[in-house]
């Protein structure tokens, strides 16, 4: 028996709540630059202080996937629990955050924000899953990109339209100008309230339900960890060490020691999950997570190459971008000038465009293209336009031709939200399909910390004081994973609403 059909209703409350978050993320993106300056970091420790977004993610998602695969409560059903749950401590999260009387209390609120951001994010992905029959997954995510689109444009564009309205866009040393402050809040309300639709308005398919459908059954069983030997393990404990030994044998940013324990600690997990397993203990959530990690389906593998070069470029666009603009364009690199903070806002504007072209192609340009030169094809083609976007900064200097620059990334940007999750959805188990688009979040996830822990480094070794050049290393990884994508097997077509 298939799913039934949604119709544009359904798609819309299925994912209206993302429309929400993304506001949260797009506050998170193209303000905590410039709140951390304004609170007294220096440029070259940007990438150490907005560690602790991608960290939450690679130890969040996993897990809720993980647990959400196996909740049920009745009436509140399997994802939403975990929406809610997320929203609430996200808005929290926004409102303490202007008040911020310090560097560690900024750093420590984005950790909670994102956080909880992805304890929302992860579900409402697994939920187009859990929806739709597969001839509407890539209805699903499309139209999910489009609220991410559309909540982005309204986040980055706050802090500019109340600057516009006559709030003060300035403020004294070590405080956050009242344009931030205000668009925080607000965005805290808007987030709560697009997941609450969402959950007001949807009901799940109880887990009896989900079994009757097609695809619908048991889970394939996973690698016997029980007979797996230690071997590799060590191996991964041996990169950390050695790593560890690089950073202080060369001088390296004390950030790079969390690279080190991130492979030290995927081996010693991995150690423990054998461990369990071979005690008879193969049911804990650890040795599931090790386990559904060496059963990735062929296609994720493929992908996650590609989603490990294409969210480099994002997250060196994230954190770099404000300080560039506001150097480059508008003549400052001092936070507490006004320059400076009209640059910012001009972020936001920029940041709006990328997003409201996505919102914009996923639904019509994407689909289009794909369906004359295949998904694979048509993902390369939109990064590589996106690094055609990001190379321009290099040579533009009035800040208004970057508008255009900006439509090139935000088709590469829809392309992204879309077409991996649309490439991937139908191959994977249904009663599984929560933990493994927390798994496919780690190739998400490792490629921001290797930015947020190396590019410091990197930074003042070879381009002190240029923080241009991060456009440039955008540029390349975008390139490596349109090449990376003309590598993916051609998938079949699908509908698009």
């Amino acid at each position: 028996m298939d799913k039934p059909r949604q119709g544009f209703a359904g798609l819309w409350n299925i994912s209206f709540g993302f429309f929400g978050i993304q506001i949260g993320f797009a506050l998170q993106n193209a303000n905590m630059s410039r709140v951390f300056q304004s609170l007294g970091s220096s440029i070259d420790d940007l990438s150490a202080l907005w560690v602790a977004a991608p960290l939450t993610g690679l130890l969040v998602q996993p897990v809720i996937g993980h647990l959400s695969d196996r909740t049920w409560l009745g009436r509140l059903g399997r994802r939403r629990p975990y929406f809610m749950a997320g929203a609430i401590l996200a808005a929290v999260a926004l409102l303490a955050m202007p008040q911020s009387q310090g560097l560690l209390m900024a750093a420590l609120l984005l950790w909670m924000l994102d956080a909880s951001l992805n304890i929302s994010m992860e579900p409402f992905r697994a939920f187009v899953g859990d929806m739709l029959g597969k001839d509407q997954h890539v209805a699903g995510y499309a139209v999910q990109t489009a609220f991410i689109g559309a909540g982005a444009v309204v986040g980055s564009l706050f802090p500019y339209a109340l600057d516009h309205l006559g709030v003060s866009n300035v403020a004294a040393a070590g405080a956050v100008p009242d344009t931030v402050r205000y668009s925080f809040w607000v965005g805290g309300a808007a987030l709560f309230g697009a997941v609450l639709w969402t959950v007001l308005t949807t009901r799940e398919y109880a887990p009896e339900q989900l079994r009757g459908f097609d695809g619908g059954g048991d889970a394939p069983v996973g690698p016997d960890l029980a007979g797996r030997r230690m071997t590799p393990c060590w191996g991964w404990i041996a990169a950390g060490l050695l790593v560890a030994g690089l950073v202080n044998a060369w001088n390296m940013e004390k950030e790079v020691y969390l690279l080190a324990a991130l492979l030290a600690g995927y081996g010693l997990a991995s150690m423990g999950a054998i461990a369990l397993a071979r005690a008879g203990r193969a049911d804990t959530m650890l040795a599931h997570i090790v386990g559904d990690v060496a059963a990735m389906p062929p296609i994720m593998r493929r992908l996650a190459v590609i989603q490990f070069f294409s969210w480099s470029a994002l997250f060196i666009m994230w954190i770099h971008t404000t300080p560039v603009v506001a150097q480059y364009m508008f003549g400052s690199a001092d936070p507490a000038s006004a320059a400076y903070q009209a640059g910012g806002n001009w972020v936001g504007v920029l940041f709006s465009v990328y997003n409201g072209v996505a919102a914009v192609a996923a639904l019509t340009l994407l689909p289009w293209v794909a369906r004359r030169i295949g998904q694979a094809k048509t993902h390369a083609l939109c990064l590589t336009v996106g690094a055609a976007g990001f190379a321009s900064f290099l040579i533009v200097r009035d800040p208004r031709w970057l508008l255009l620059s900006e439509v090139g990334i935000g088709v590469a940007w829809a392309s992204i939200l879309a077409m991996p999750y649309a490439m991937l959805a139908s191959s994977l188990p249904p009663s599984k399909i929560g933990i493994y688009m927390g798994l496919f979040n780690i190739f998400v996830v490792l490629p921001q910390l290797l930015v947020a822990t190396v590019m410091g480094s990197i930074m003042k070794a070879f381009f002190p004081g240029a923080p241009i050049w991060t456009m440039a290393f955008a540029a390349l990884t975008l390139l490596i994973a349109a090449g990376a994508s003309l590598r993916v097997a051609p998938m079949g077509k699908a509908r698009i609403i």
